[in-house]
């Protein structure tokens, strides 16, 4: 997401490299080509204008460092606005109300219905609530189908009323429904139209007006721009709703929606769906999505995502095996697992700072780890235990039965021994004291 944007920004910050100092005639060069910049991402040219002049004036007011180049200072300022111009900071989703009621809303295609099986994932496994998918959408064929199909896929629930051709009075029961239950959560999802019209606008403030909703959603395709804000401004407009589930953000090289539809609608971008999966849905975090516009990687979310899939009991059993050097293919193959849950390997990488760029053409794919888990699968029990036993023939069966090369298969052998060695070398103590004293001593280590 933002290659583009990212990739030009990086270009004009690049005017005031060897630059002494922040002028007002190097800095107004540089904020044409900011100004630029945001408008080729398909920004707003009124939010462009007043992000660049807020940068500029903020720039020139700055005391340079010693320590900063007026290149770093810029990009920090730069950075910092562009996360205002986000929203600053992140906005839970209002979960009040016995039970507390979702409503859904947004054009056709948006992924409004697809959405609402993610959310009802993410506050079933990440906030521990009840919930119960109603559905509305009356109108397009198979649609109470596809809810049915999101909500078995995550274990929710999925009230419907087939043949009753009444949105508001199904989203009336749903509710009705959830509470004899004691379901604490309800998503009403709604019907879309292919554009904004009177019929559907008047259905949804009907809807909303009957569940009186603890949080109303709009949820938009990144990718349709401008057309994504104007569509947001027109909804907010007729229903007042609290905050917006932005699509296919994974697809947005550009990202004008992301920048521009907090300025224009003042509400919150409450989540963000970047991929396919019912597990890619994003709270979103408009500092770490700033960090991530201009190259800095997001940590943070790297390491949550890390957290979600941790496992203690399972780290300390790893710990003593890895202790003792029993670590196995077995082991490895369970680790490898654990970071295809944490989402898409190249989304991953890019959440390292200064890896965006270098991995920008290259082609990872989710399948990055086939063929190392083809060549474990292949293996015998004992031979997953026991590594050191394979032999030149068990190699050339191992590469037959995983449809790679005996080369591939020597290759990951070494790199496991090669990090068995190095796990064994962490977990031991006295042999990192040794490295460190071997290191201190080697020949043009600096002396006291």
């Amino acid at each position: 997401m933002f290659e583009s944007l990212s990739e030009k920004l990086e270009r004009s910050f690049k005017m005031l490299k060897g630059q002494g100092q922040i002028t007002e005639i190097n800095v107004a060069e540089t904020m044409k080509e900011i100004r630029r910049s945001l408008l080729d991402a398909d920004v707003n040219y009124e939010i462009a204008k007043d992000f660049t002049e807020t940068v500029k004036q903020k720039a020139l007011g700055a005391n340079v460092l010693t320590v900063v180049s007026p290149g770093q200072l810029l990009v920090k300022i730069t950075r910092d606005e562009l996360a205002n111009l986000m929203g600053g900071e992140s906005e839970e989703i209002s979960l009040s109300g016995k039970p507390a009621v979702i409503l859904m809303a947004g054009l056709q295609g948006s992924g409004k219905t697809t959405h609402s099986g993610k959310l009802a994932r993410f506050l079933k496994s990440k906030r521990g609530r009840s919930v119960l998918l109603v559905a509305c959408d009356v109108y397009r064929p198979a649609a109470i189908d596809q809810l049915e199909v999101v909500g078995k896929q995550v274990g929710v629930e999925v009230f419907t009323e087939r043949g009753n051709n009444n949105p508001v009075d199904i989203a009336k029961k749903g509710v009705e429904y959830a509470r004899s239950k004691g379901l604490n959560t309800v998503i009403v999802d709604t019907a879309g139209r292919l554009a904004v019209d009177v019929e559907m606008m008047n259905e949804i403030e009907a809807i909303k007006k009957a569940i009186n909703p603890s949080e109303t959603l709009f949820v938009v395709d990144s990718m349709t721009g401008q057309d994504a804000v104007n569509t947001a401004k027109a909804f907010n407009e007729r229903i007042n709703f609290d905050g917006v589930i932005l699509t296919k953000l994974d697809g947005d090289t550009r990202g004008g929606a992301a920048l521009s539809i907090r300025a224009v609608v003042e509400k919150p971008i409450k989540f963000v769906g970047l991929g396919e999966k019912m597990d890619a849905l994003d709270v979103f975090h408009p500092s770490r999505m700033a960090d991530r516009i201009l190259g800095m990687g997001d940590i943070v979310s790297l390491v949550e995502k890390a957290q979600e899939q941790y496992d203690e009991e399972e780290a300390k059993r790893l710990q003593k095996k890895i202790a003792k050097n029993k670590f196995d293919f077995n082991d490895f193959l369970g680790q490898i697992q654990q970071i295809k849950k944490m989402g898409n390997v190249k989304d991953l990488m890019g959440m390292i700072p200064g890896m965006g760029k270098a991995i920008k053409d290259v082609d990872i794919d989710d399948d990055a780890f086939k063929g190392i888990e083809a060549i474990i699968q292949s293996m015998t029990t004992f031979e997953r235990e026991n590594p050191t036993v394979i032999n030149g023939s068990r190699r050339q069966r191992i590469a037959k039965g995983s449809g790679t090369t005996v080369n591939d298969v020597n290759k990951l052998l070494k790199q496991f021994e090669d990090m068995r060695k190095m796990m064994r070398m962490f977990g031991d103590k006295n042999k990192m004291s040794q490295m460190m004293k071997s290191m201190k001593n080697a020949p043009g280590a600096p002396r006291r």
